[in-house]
């Protein structure tokens, strides 16, 4: 999949509105995931597919530019920052503590000094495997039957069936 950065401003008020709105639902549903608090989180997304399970201290900024196929397994403590799309296919698996982040700021001083944000999608093919407290970032696609080993920064796309991990994740081996 072709990302493309795109800046948005997100101190409009509507932007800080729904952030609130959805940081109160996430914190909800890690005080009490409950199977009603879990409906009304699944409910924010672009689209949520069959036996999709989220574990309490899950967070995101808006959610209505995440996508999950069926059979996704979210585990404790993931972060998804959605200012750009995040899709995740079928039957894949996040460990805990993973953050997948479409935002971005820029890098010389003067330019962050107007807080303008970028973001940049992200897309996980099927039957994916996420080490605990990895960190995707803007721009990486995923392909089907990956791994990234856990504690890995993946800075660049992977390839299907491939195992990666480190920091920068670099290939270890074909699966």
């Amino acid at each position: 999949m072709e990302t493309s950065t795109v800046k948005f401003d997100s101190l409009t008020a509507e932007l800080i509105q729904r952030r609130h709105q959805v940081h109160d639902m996430c914190r909800q549903f890690s005080r009490s995931p409950s199977k009603g608090n879990l409906i009304r989180l699944k409910s924010l997304f672009a689209s949520c597919g069959e036996d999709v399970f989220i574990e309490q201290g899950f967070y995101c900024d808006y959610g209505d530019k995440i996508s999950l196929g069926d059979r996704v397994y979210l585990n404790i403590n993931c972060t998804l920052l959605d200012g750009g799309l995040i899709t995740i296919g079928d039957d894949c698996l996040i460990g805990s503590n993973v953050q997948i982040l479409t935002i971005n700021h820029a890098v010389a001083p003067q330019e962050r000094l107007k807080k303008e944000n970028f973001s940049e999608d992200i897309f996980i093919d099927s039957n994916v495997w996420i080490g605990a407290g990895a960190i995707i970032l803007p721009g990486v696609n995923i392909g089907e039957g990956a791994v990234v080993g856990a504690g890995s920064i993946v800075t660049r796309d992977i390839q299907a069936n491939c195992l990666f991990a480190g920091n920068p994740a670099k290939l270890i081996r074909q699966l």
